[in-house]
């Protein structure tokens, strides 16, 4: 229960803070080596000639810098042995916390020239720390952050191998693996190689997000004050105590602060960073780093009174113990420069890596809904659940989809052998259901180390260890698994265990299938076929392609910037049915070794033509797409197409009356127009399509056909979105969020959702949007309701 919890919460933050922590990564990471680059591109600025009478003195350098500029100096950076341009930051303006900073020649005074790239690390930084949004963009941020503390951890739990000693578990990728199990793989991996820098990175992170944090590492970290001495509030972070309106003016002996700088660090001064206070009556804080210091933020602090150099405080950084070195490390560990330039190196290589987790997780996720997709393809051609003593029930439990499609390919093997079936989640049955079952099935994947799917783990938890009487139910069960866990087909063991405790009697031990394996399904369906007595099965097939004649070719978009769109016309051999909302798959016959192609159509039956809206692909070597370049240029017209229609049942119009709103993008238009078409044929009015695409001019789709619905009135309303029309790009997400409204009151109304088109970009954008106007559980109770369907690619 602990680790389907996790995961769900590992998934559910992971696709909505992931956007967050990888622009975070990938800004700190651009500041990584910000001091270096900016001197890299400004020599001119930012590097000096180093003199061999050494730096100038605080007070020379200051006399010369604010005689030049005009203002007083508040703070200055200075290092003593090299070329580097030192900082020099002047008092700041009321209300402002920092004035304007100019470099300056140390050994001279001059200031220097303007330096370029400041305002983009500058920007950087503020996207990083704020989301360039001030406090609000400091939460979300913050809030971030512990989400990847969480990431971490839930992360090194959920993939925890079965062999933990093992190092190639742990940080070896398998280049063989595809598709889904790479993605799992590299998202696993470059997780457990990147996580003790994330976790750094976080937990030094959070001590500029939150001051309870703040206040938390200070208690647990800070060394005690020492005897006779009392710790302040706020006392070592830096910051300058508030300003006292009656407070004297400031006074300054820079020669007695040199002094006291010289004693106190000896001649191993390598930097200094003097800050002065705002007035009179206060201390100033002096920073140094010695040239044998253990990292370049190891400071020793000097507190001094400004007006006499009188040292009150010094802190040494070898004096701390190691957790108040901790303490005061917190920059470096946060940069990495605690370790040196490797640490540095390394901590922005990980940060870099950060993008990666959000995209493999969201492919993961995409992954989960398209098997969801595949279920319903299995389920083509079932005739309505029955009960009686020759009908079989058929249980399933699911985690991505693959056990439910394989128990509606198993029930209609038994169907296609002359018995009733009844097709029902696991989660879904009660006692009653298998006690009046004389035979069934049972379909059942294991999620992760021998763990019930989620699907099943409230039929786990109330089910599995009852008294229940269940003498007369024959079964067989097929278990779905993957041998590098421990507990292999853990949750069908148990569910064959607790059957046969409870009097069900097997027909055959139960198949084990690892990973799909063929071999292990094809001894499944001989099975069937020896329960059934009938031939055995031949591998689940999808249906054979059948021709089509293809009449019709004509270029939705001429004068387009973008790629050619063309409206094809198919006529089949023999009457032909579908559904709107239907799929086609496409055989293309300009290469012999292919595979199908997958096309939403863009009629309905009763047209008499199947059509479709297709965009020619090009490659970047100039090669046309294998399907679209055959459908949209390389098939003559009146050739034969090979073709099968496709169920999608999960894209198919609301079996009641309602509302419709349609969005999509580009050749999404094709699934829209099938539904629309279908709905105006049935007569009902309130239609709503929200299309987008480039130019009006040359983009708009179906132009006058959609004109003409709307002035008919069989299209309720149509908001378009051409993105290159005006200077800042719209879209059709743009155009539902200023609907916004109008969204809420045809959903309140029963209206139904359904987009098509691209997935990255338009589909991913409308879903954000809609989680934004409606929020996040009404979009999900929206999806269990079968209001909110989506066929994009």
């Amino acid at each position: 229960m602990v680790k389907k919890t996790l995961f769900q919460l590992h998934w559910f933050f992971g696709i909505t803070a992931g956007l967050v922590l990888a622009l975070m990564g990938i800004t700190g990471a651009a500041v990584s080596f910000q001091d270096e680059l900016l001197r890299l591109f400004n020599p001119e600025a930012l590097k000096v000639h180093v003199r061999e009478g050494g730096v100038l003195p605080p007070a020379e350098l200051v006399r010369r810098v604010e005689a030049e500029h005009g203002d007083k100096v508040a703070m200055l950076w200075v290092d003593t042995r090299t070329d580097n341009a030192a900082r020099v930051f002047f008092t700041p303006p009321p209300g402002e916390r920092r004035g304007e900073m100019r470099y300056a020649d140390p050994y001279t005074g001059a200031l220097q020239g303007d330096v370029s790239g400041q305002d983009f690390f500058g920007l950087m930084l503020q996207l990083h720390r704020f989301l360039a949004i001030g406090d609000t963009g400091r939460q979300i941020t913050g809030a971030c952050t512990l989400m990847l503390v969480f990431f971490c951890l839930s992360g090194l739990y959920l993939r925890w191998p079965r062999q933990a000693l093992n190092w190639r578990n742990w940080l070896t990728l398998d280049w063989a693996k595809k598709g889904r199990a790479f993605n799992w793989d590299l998202h696993a991996v470059a997780g457990t190689w990147c996580l003790v820098f994330y976790l750094l990175a976080a937990l030094t992170g959070l001590f500029w997000s939150y001051e309870w944090y703040r206040e938390g590492l200070n208690k647990l970290l800070a060394d005690g004050p020492v005897a006779g001495e009392q710790r302040k509030r706020g006392e070592g972070r830096g910051r300058p105590p508030a300003p006292d309106k009656n407070a004297p003016p400031l006074v300054v002996d820079y020669d007695a602060i040199w002094s006291s700088l010289q004693t106190a660090a000896g001649p191993g001064l390598s930097t200094y960073n003097l800050r002065l206070p705002p007035a009179g009556g206060q201390p100033a804080t002096l920073f140094y780093l010695l040239d044998n210091a253990d990292h370049e933020r190891a400071f020793n602090t000097l507190t001094l009174d400004p007006a006499t150099g009188q040292v009150r405080k010094h802190e040494r950084f070898t004096d701390k113990s190691f957790k108040a070195q901790l303490l005061a490390s917190v920059y470096a560990l946060h940069v990495g420069s605690y370790f040196g330039l490797t640490g540095r190196i390394l901590m922005m290589l990980a940060s870099l890596s950060m993008p990666l987790f959000f995209i493999t997780g969201w492919l993961l996720y995409l992954d989960r809904r398209r098997k969801k997709r595949q279920i319903r393809v299995a389920r083509n051609g079932m005739t309505a659940p029955a009960s009686g003593e020759n009908s079989w029930l058929v249980g399933f439990a699911s985690q991505s989809g693959f056990a439910e499609q394989l128990a509606w390919q198993s029930a209609g093997q038994l169907q296609a052998a002359g018995f009733a079936v009844n097709v029902r989640a696991l989660a879904d049955l009660s006692e009653t259901d298998l006690r009046q079952a004389n035979k069934a099935l049972f379909v059942v994947s294991t999620f992760g180390d021998g763990e019930a799917p989620d699907s099943a783990r409230t039929f786990e938890r109330k089910v599995l260890g009852q008294p229940w009487a269940l003498g007369s139910l024959d079964y067989a069960l097929l278990a779905l698994g993957d041998r590098q866990y421990t507990h292999f087909c853990g949750f069908a063991k148990r569910l064959h265990d607790w059957l046969g405790t409870r009097g069900a009697k097997a027909r055959f031990a139960p198949v084990e299938v690892d990973n799909a394996d063929p071999h292990a399904l094809q001894q499944w369906q001989e099975q069937l076929a020896q329960l059934t007595g009938s031939p055995v099965a031949s591998n689940w097939q999808a249906p054979a392609f059948e021709t089509w004649t293809l009449t019709r070719r004509e270029r939705l978009n001429p004068g387009s910037q973008g790629s050619a769109v063309y409206l094809l016309g198919l006529m089949p051999a023999q009457p032909a049915r579908w559904e709107a909302g239907d799929l086609v798959e496409i055989l293309p016959q300009n290469n012999p070794a292919i595979s199908p192609r997958e096309y939403s159509i863009a009629s309905i039956a009763s047209d008499g033509m199947l059509e479709l809206i297709v965009r020619q692909e090009q490659h970047p070597d100039g090669t046309l797409g294998l399907g679209s370049g055959w459908l949209t240029e390389q098939a003559p017209l009146a050739s034969p197409i090979d073709l099968r229609l496709r169920r999608n049942s999960g894209f198919h119009l609301p079996t009641t009356p309602a509302p419709l709103i349609l969005i999509g993008n580009g050749t999404g238009l094709a699934g829209l127009r099938s539904l629309l078409k279908a709905r105006i044929e049935a007569g009902e009015r309130r239609n709503w399509l929200l299309f987008g695409e480039r130019n009006e001019a040359h983009d708009f789709l179906c132009r006058e056909e959609l004109q003409g619905w709307l002035r008919t009135g069989e299209l309720a309303r149509l908001d378009l979105a051409f993105s290159r029309d005006q200077a800042e790009k719209v879209y059709v997400q743009d155009r539902l969020r200023e609907q916004a409204a109008e969204l809420r009151q045809w959903l309140a109304e029963g209206a139904s959702l359904y987009v098509c088109g691209s997935l990255h970009g338009m589909a991913g954008g409308v879903d954000a949007v809609l989680k934004e106007v409606l929020g996040t559980a009404e979009v999900e109770h929206l999806i269990e309701q079968g209001r909110y369907r989506r066929d994009v690619y």
